[in-house]
């Protein structure tokens, strides 16, 4: 897939259908999720697979925009090592760019994914670093839908020249 189109063409897919995600499949979309930028290069992420239908129900229990999970054939929690932080804070901005690395590498495996939030609503860090048994100083940021589309998203047009300034607002 050419990289504009996957970028132009990545959306939020909420509904999914079965079968199974192998995990070579996994290992390429994690992968590419670990190669985004990050302030210093610390890298600060780590994921969790998570395949239990059990424990994706308990995250629909305490995350109220997680339906999607029911029918997800997984999902991924990125989280991050805040353990001696070189550049404080940033560790939002870093996990933020591997989860959108995620996104358009599960999108050109011809899979599908949803970003849910979970920085920074702090009830949802909470239930869920103590759901993935996470220790000290590992920080929730996001959870990712992953599952095998039931149908296309089309492309809305998103371009708006109106957004666009040239040297001053």
């Amino acid at each position: 897939m050419e990289a504009f189109e996957c970028l132009l063409d990545r959306r939020s897919v909420r509904k999914f259908r079965e079968g199974e995600i192998p995990d070579e499949t996994m290992v390429e979309i994690l992968k590419a999720a670990m190669y985004a930028p990050s302030a210093g290069n610390q890298r600060p992420w780590h994921f969790v697979v998570i395949r239990s239908r059990k424990t994706l129900e308990r995250i629909m229990g305490f995350h109220p925009h997680a339906g999607m999970l029911k029918d997800a054939c997984l999902a991924i929690a990125v989280v991050a090592d805040t353990n001696g932080e070189k550049y404080p804070g940033y560790w939002v901005l870093d996990c933020a760019a591997a989860t959108q690395n995620l996104l358009l590498a599960a999108h050109a495996s011809g899979l599908g994914a949803c970003w849910l939030g979970i920085y920074p609503k702090e009830e949802r860090a909470k239930e869920l670093a103590l759901l993935l048994d996470l220790p000290s100083g590992i920080a929730p940021h996001s959870l990712v839908a992953v599952g095998i589309p039931a149908s296309a998203v089309p492309r809305p047009e998103r371009l708006e020249p109106e957004r666009i300034h040239n040297e001053r607002w």
